[in-house]
């Protein structure tokens, strides 16, 4: 089992910047993927990013590339997501998740294994 705790979630601006981090603890796999997927009001839950643990390649959807960025600590076990230039359209509750074993990164959700709680990000115009 693995248990995934986010953090960082709130309440920003429009144009401003957050930064959120999801802790992985149990069980780990050398070769895991990290993601971060959102799901706002009456939507479907979508991907956002996702990293290769192990060689730390990346993988963006479009409506977020070039304004936030997933990044992991190794030693923390600890996956992150900045993200700069927030959009009112951004706004929605951020999941994270984790695939046991990843050979490619991929935005199909139905193939991450856990998923933390949740947290919040509004972004207000």
């Amino acid at each position: 089992q693995v248990q995934l705790k986010e953090s960082g979630g709130g309440l920003v601006q429009a144009g401003g910047s957050l930064s959120l981090s999801c802790a992985a603890s149990g069980r780990t796999f050398s070769s895991l993927a990290m993601g971060w997927f959102r799901q706002a009001p009456g939507k479907e839950r979508e991907f956002v990013a996702a990293i290769r643990w192990s060689l730390g390649s990346t993988l963006y959807a479009d409506s977020v590339k070039g304004r936030f960025t997933i990044s992991r600590d190794n030693a923390k076990t600890t996956v992150y997501l900045q993200m700069n230039s927030l959009k009112p359209e951004d706004t929605a509750v951020y999941y994270c998740a984790v695939r046991r074993v990843a050979a490619t990164l991929t935005q199909d959700r139905k193939l991450y294994d856990y998923w933390g709680q949740g947290t919040q990000v509004t972004v207000s115009s």
